[in-house]
């Protein structure tokens, strides 16, 4: 590879880690709710819910089933949140892997037009795309884990 092609990867390896920036916080910011719910409503009930299974009257084996059970709804929204999340990265992994086979055989065709443009366009639909559909997943989850929008976490 001659210095001028691997300047040309550079720049491109920048530009698509800028775009990954650009999605990753979007998807922070618009998932703070979802991760407050979790982090704290969630947290605290299964904190309120451990507490209460600590009596005297109880065994050991009922008291570690008891704050297993207080545990099954942070549990199953963390899980749920990680499947959602892991659906949408390989959905974008999909997308941009289209664009790289794209520019691999565009870059053998030698149409006269600079792949890298094309690229670069590629990537910025497959991320714009990615981006856009985040309210959609973001309410998904919402919905799924009974946020309300009104009152946030709490």
């Amino acid at each position: 590879m001659d210095h001028r092609a691997a300047a040309q990867e550079r720049l491109m390896q920048e530009r698509l880690k800028h775009k990954l920036d650009q999605v990753n916080s979007a998807v922070q910011s618009q998932l703070s709710q979802v991760h407050d719910h979790v982090n704290f409503t969630l947290q605290k009930a299964y904190f309120k819910c451990a507490y209460e299974c600590f009596d005297r009257r109880r065994t050991q084996e009922d008291i570690g089933m008891c704050t297993e059970n207080c545990s099954v709804p942070v549990l199953t929204a963390h899980h749920f949140v990680e499947d959602e999340m892991a659906s949408f990265q390989e959905k974008l992994n999909r997308s941009l892997m289209v664009c790289r086979d794209k520019f691999e055989t565009a870059k053998f065709q030698k149409t006269g037009t600079d792949p890298t443009v094309d690229l670069e366009a590629c990537v910025d639909q497959s991320v714009q795309e990615s981006i856009n559909s985040l309210p959609f997943l973001v309410q998904k989850i919402k919905t799924s884990l009974s946020i309300d929008d009104q009152s946030g976490s709490q």
